[in-house]
């Protein structure tokens, strides 16, 4: 793993220190229901079905996205906003049939809470199936309400955006300077920078280390102990600064 970004900054304690984990790909494998949504919805709309090694290059932007991709001809085809609707649908009933957290993700949950680090959600797909993924893999760990997803309707934007970043931090009562983003994709380390936080990408997701390194990866982490420990050295103890961005 490469620590080149534990360089030491004056820290300003005014909150908790805090994780704000991505969920599919970080925390939990959701690569199948999606991709069996996707092509349920394709399906039924007359497309070709997509391998899950193209969903999985098409995911991290939030639905509509990974039917734009996913669509022949994307937004121009005249069915695409149908797909969209189909593919909500679709995943509204799929959402936890394959769903799984990653191996050692529940330990490093609890060892972070122990250690009075707080830990939160964003994500880009429904809100309401994020709080629902949240509530039932992670209840003693991540509470619903800091567990955020796409709210557009809202006003808040979506990653890469910050505001669903910053308003978990709220939630939570983080302590900016003592706060670290976590996720495995490119569209995770644009949202960190946006929020001026420092990001560590994690490899065993959606994306690959050649990929995270390419669009601008500096702290690496291959297993959830190497998480933890990464996290564990520059937010447990008191007066310990976070990692520069």
């Amino acid at each position: 793993m490469d620590d080149s970004l534990l360089t030491e900054q004056p820290a300003r304690q005014t909150g908790s220190p805090a994780v704000i984990f991505d969920l599919d790909g970080t925390l939990l494998d959701t690569l199948e229901d999606l991709a069996d949504s996707c092509n349920e919805a394709l399906v039924h709309c007359g497309f070709p079905p997509r391998t899950i090694d193209e969903v999985r290059q098409f995911v991290g932007n939030g639905l509509g996205v990974l039917m734009e991709r996913a669509v022949p001809q994307g937004r121009q085809n005249p069915r695409y906003d149908e797909a969209v609707q189909e593919m909500r649908s679709c995943y509204a009933r799929n959402w936890h049939n394959k769903t799984k957290p990653y191996r050692g993700i529940p330990e490093l949950l609890e060892a972070l809470g122990k250690q009075g680090i707080r830990t939160g959600i964003v994500s880009n797909k429904p809100d309401t199936q994020v709080k629902e993924l949240a509530g039932l893999y992670f209840s003693g760990t991540i509470s619903r309400q800091a567990a955020a997803g796409e709210r557009e309707q809202e006003g808040v934007r979506r990653k890469p955006f910050p505001d669903s970043v910053l308003a978990v931090m709220d939630v939570l009562g983080a302590d900016k300077a003592r706060t670290i983003y976590v996720g495995d994709s490119d569209v995770d380390i644009a949202t960190a920078h946006n929020a001026a936080l420092p990001c560590i990408s994690v490899c065993w997701g959606f994306r690959s280390r050649t990929f995270l390194q390419q669009h601008g990866a500096r702290q690496l982490a291959d297993t959830p102990e190497e998480l933890l420990a990464a996290v564990t050295a520059a937010l447990a103890a008191p007066g310990v600064p976070h990692p520069s961005i």
